[in-house]
Order: C-alpha cells, then structure tokens, then sequence
C-alpha cells in the first residue's frame, strides 16, 4: 500500500522554469514522540514514520478569439496590465513568469502569492522585475503576501492610469455574468479569454471562485473583470481533468491586504516568517474545524473507523478481491480514503496543510492464517514516511508500540518530521494495525501536513481513540 496523495487535479497559472531548494533545518523532537492516547497492554513491549506545484505543462490550444466588448476592453486596460517576472540574481536568467494589475492610479501591484513566492522566500537568489506591454520594465519591491489566499502585493517604479477599480465594498456578481480575463499566457505576448462567473466553490479551505473561461499558464495574479473594468477577482488556477474550469481569488481578499499594505510604514524584512506565520494561522483553524465535534463513524466489517466529511474533505471507497500469486486463494480489501480538497502553496516544491485519511479493511477469504499474516504484515510495512534526504523537512522521527484504546489492540507506529525552513510545523503521519484477529486486519493512516506538535498529537490522538471493533464477523 502506499500513503494516499493530498494534491487536487489543479494547475496554477504560472509558467515555471525551475524552482529552489529549501534551506537549514530546524532541529527536530530529539526522543520520538509517544503514542497519543493509547496505553499499553499489559505485558506488552514496544518494538525496536488549489495541487501540483506550478508546472511547466504548457497548453497547447490558443485562447478564443475574444468579442468585441473584449477588445475594446483590453485596449482600455493594456497601460496598467503587467507581466511579473522571477530571474535568479546570478544572471538575471528567468525563473519564472506571472501576470499582475496597478491598482487604481497608485504604483501598487496585485498579483499572486506563488507568482513571487521564490524572491518572498529565498531574496538572495532570487529578485522580481516587472515588464510592461510596451516593453518597459523594472525592479520590484514586495510589500505583503497572502500566503493562504495566494495573493501578494508589490511596489513598482511607475504609476497606474486608474482603469482597474479595486472597489472597497463587496463586488456583486450574478451566475452567468460575463468575466474578463487578462494576463500574459505561456509568455507569448498579453491577451484576454471571455468567460462566466459560476459562482463561489467552497470545496477549497478558503472560498474561491468558479470562471468558465480559459485562464493559461502566465496569466496567474492578472485581473479578471466585469464589463465596466470593476476587479472581480485575481486569476489564479485551473482544473487539469475538465474543460474551461478555472479559479479566480475573490476581491476581497485583495482589499484586506491593500488595507494591510496602507497601514504599513516599512515591509517586513523577513518574508519566511510572515508565512510560518500565516501556516500556523491555518493548522490552528484546520484542526480545530476537523475536530470541532466527535469524528463520523462508518463500518467496515466488524470495525468502526472515523472520517470527516466536509466541503473541503470528500470520502470516496471501493473494494477489490485480489490473489497473492497465480496458484493461492484470493483475499479482498476494502478502502475508505477522505482527502481535503485542496493544500496551501507555499513554494514550487512544497504544498502543505492538509489532512488525510485512509482505512483499509483486509481479510480472507480462502487464505490460511499464516499466509494471510504475512500478507497484512508485508502491506504494513509497505508503508512511507519520507525520506532522510528531503529538502524540506527532516528524517522522520518514529515510535513503534503495540497499544489499545480500550476496544481494539493495535500496532501502531507515529512519525514525526520538521520543517526546515519552517519553524513549529511539522507533518504527522500515524499508521495502526489491528492485531484482534488472524484472519482479517484494519489498517488505518493520517497523515496531517503543516500542523504544530501539539495539535499534531491532538489529531492523532483523536483518531487513535476512534478507531474500534463494535461487532461479529
């Protein structure tokens, strides 16, 4: 078996050429971590761990010819439109290429969050140049970033003409209502897609909204308007397995940070911590909204197992019979997975806070019980918690033990592993066993991304005690 994947079928908007690595680490628990919640039975031993990042997998259809109304709009609004660009320090070769807006007549800059995210993250590789549609060009100064709603804010050496009206109250948008979409895609040359406002997607931690229209690679952290050049959103995705589904940030969010940039005499000098910042923000509600009640319960067998069903967690199960080889008996499984919906970016080779969740239901059903024993100890052991030589985060720490939570007696192993750039975050991966009968076994995993210890042990200890066998065969 192997640990259930937490990326959504979403592509940023962003032409990438290569990212950076992640720099020293934190130093991690120095003991592993004790098994949360669980007690050792008597005369028992412990025994001796929205999404991809932004790729380069350009499109190869043109956007649509755009309308009239789309035309006359674009020349309108071409002066303050503005291609943000990532060149590493050494060269100034291209990195990577977004889009933004100038805000009002003001030299502010909206863009996204992952379109700066290498100079936010690592300045001294990395710098931001700005390029105009007539082809001047400059130097950026980051002011603020929006690490959880993936926008970011940037001072350039030249003023906007007032086209693009960020309004300070909610904008209000219809279902149907024409949208318009500006940016630069595959870095070909500035250009607008036409499409429709479909409404506020919750499925993602945070609310976005649904543009039925083409936004490419590029076009990330440009405008998407109305017809009277009101800001309605910031582009910022799309689905790679459907037609014409993509993603805009709501203006709102953008209105909250420009707040936040006018309140502000000097920008922060270490952008690292505003985002540790920010993530421990986001693990803080995570948490506390997936355990704000008592875990769902469902059957598997005789076993109940706990899941969280929400907008931002879908649950999908499925059940196969399988055979070892060609001559034995076959056996079945059945898997219940719950993924949230979507993770926060935070650099080209890192996307985190999320959970999951994955239960398997093992037994047999012609296989004697010492094949069968194997079988379940080799898939348990089939398991991954990382690697020691991970950029981003450290080794993991483990602890083994044999525990119960009063109904059903487990093996249990709880992995740990730091963030090295990140301090106080952590992934948490914990991984049991049932060891209550020789002829059919639950294995169950978390995994929680980007969550601090404490509320590390607090989800895994939440999901230790739910876990039970409550009937027969």
């Amino acid at each position: 078996m192997k640990p259930t994947r937490l990326a959504a079928s979403v592509q940023f908007a962003i032409t990438v050429s290569w990212g950076a690595a992640a720099a020293a680490a934190p130093v991690p628990p120095s003991v592993p971590p004790a098994l949360p919640g669980a007690q050792n039975p008597p005369g028992a031993a412990p025994a001796p761990r929205r999404m991809p990042a932004p790729g380069a997998q350009a499109d190869s259809k043109p956007l649509p010819t755009p309308s009239s109304a789309a035309q006359k709009l674009y020349a309108a609004a071409k002066a303050d439109l503005l291609q943000v660009r990532s060149l590493l320090k050494s060269g100034r070769t291209q990195s990577s290429v977004g889009s933004g807006f100038l805000v009002g007549t003001s030299n502010l800059v909206l863009t996204n969050y992952h379109v700066v995210s290498q100079f936010a993250l690592d300045p001294d590789t990395y710098t931001g140049e700005w390029v105009d549609t007539s082809g001047q060009r400059g130097n950026i100064e980051l002011l603020a970033v929006d690490v959880l709603h993936d926008l970011a804010v940037v001072r350039v050496n030249r003023y906007g003409t007032g086209f693009f009206k960020v309004p300070e109250d909610t904008v209000r948008l219809t279902q149907g209502q024409y949208l318009y979409s500006l940016g630069n895609p595959l870095d070909l040359g500035f250009a607008i897609s036409e499409g429709a406002y479909n409404g506020v997607i919750s499925r993602s931690f945070y609310d976005q909204l649904m543009f039925t229209g083409p936004i490419n690679s590029g076009m990330s952290g440009g405008p998407s308007v109305t017809a009277d050049g009101e800001v309605a959103g910031v582009n910022v995705a799309k689905r790679l397995d459907g037609e014409l589904v993509s993603f805009l940030v709501p203006i709102r969010y953008a209105q909250r940070l420009l707040k936040q940039v006018g309140e502000k005499t000097v920008a922060p000098k270490d952008f690292t911590a505003v985002v540790t910042q920010q993530l421990l923000a986001h693990q803080k509600a995570m948490v506390d909204q997936l355990l704000a009640g008592p875990l769902t319960k469902k059957t598997m067998g005789p076993y109940e197992v706990p899941v969280r069903e929400t907008e931002q967690m879908r649950c999908w199960g499925n059940s196969s019979a399988q055979v070892t080889s060609r001559t034995e008996k076959p056996f079945t499984v059945d898997t219940t997975s719950c993924t949230m919906e979507s993770s926060v970016f935070v650099s080209g080779s890192l996307q985190t806070g999320a959970i999951g969740i994955r239960h398997q239901y093992l037994r047999s059903t012609g296989l004697d019980a010492i094949r069968f024993a194997q079988l379940s100890s080799s898939s348990f052991k089939n398991e991954s918690f990382g690697s020691y030589k991970d950029s981003r985060l450290t080794g993991p720490q483990c602890t083994e033990q044999f525990v119960t939570n009063g109904s059903l007696p487990m093996r249990a192993v709880l992995c740990v592993r730091a963030y090295r750039k990140f301090a106080g975050l952590y992934d948490f991966s914990l991984l049991t066993a049932s060891t209550d009968d020789g002829m059919m076994n639950l294995q169950s995993r978390l995994d929680a991304r980007g969550v601090s210890y404490d509320n590390g042990m607090r989800t895994a200890r939440a999901f230790l005690e739910a876990l039970a066998r409550t009937g027969a065969k």
